[in-house]
C-alpha cells in the first residue's frame, strides 16, 4: 500500500544516509599505509606517473588519428589541456549524435574521458568524432 511504501522508504533512507554521508575509514587507512611505507610510496607515485603519461599519449594519439581519418579541425586544444578529461569543443548536438549513433558517452558540453581511450578503440572514437564534426564548427 502507499502507506507501507512510505514507511519502508523512510526506514531505508535512515539506513543508507550514514553510508553516503560518512564514508568508511578504509580509504584513509589505505592512504596511511601507502604513504608511511617507502616502497609502497614509490610504487604509488610510479603508478601515478605511468597513468599521467598514458593519458597524455592518448591525447596526442587522438589528435593524430583524427587527422589521419580526415578531420581538418584544429584539435591542438586537446593536447594543450591536462587531466583525465578533454574539452573537445563539440556542441551538445554533436555529443548527442556520438551517444545515439556510436554509443560514445560524454557530457553534453563536449567533455570526454581520455582514460577510456586505448589502442583498441581510439580509431573508432576518432572516426565517430570526425563524422559528427565534419563540416561543422567546433569551439576550442
Amino acid at each position: 500500500s502507499p502507506e507501507e511504501r512510505s514507511a519502508v522508504m523512510s526506514q531505508l533512507k535512515l539506513i543508507i544516509r550514514p553510508m553516503y554521508s560518512s564514508p568508511p575509514i578504509h580509504g584513509s587507512s589505505i592512504v596511511k599505509t601507502v604513504l608511511t611505507d617507502e616502497g609502497l610510496t614509490g610504487e604509488y607515485y610510479g603508478n601515478c606517473k605511468e597513468m599521467a603519461e598514458r593519458i597524455l599519449s592518448m591525447r596526442v594519439k587522438l589528435v593524430e588519428v583524427l587527422k589521419k581519418v580526415g578531420s581538418t579541425h584544429d584539435w591542438s586544444h586537446v593536447i594543450e589541456q591536462i587531466g583525465m578529461f578533454a574539452y573537445t569543443g563539440m556542441s551538445s548536438d554533436m555529443c548527442d549524435q556520438l551517444t545515439s549513433k556510436y554509443s560514445i558517452f560524454l557530457t553534453r558540453d563536449g567533455r570526454i574521458s581520455l582514460a577510456g581511450l586505448n589502442d583498441g578503440n581510439i580509431e573508432y572514437v576518432a572516426k565517430a568524432i570526425h563524422d559528427v564534426t565534419d563540416g561543422k564548427k567546433i569551439t576550442a
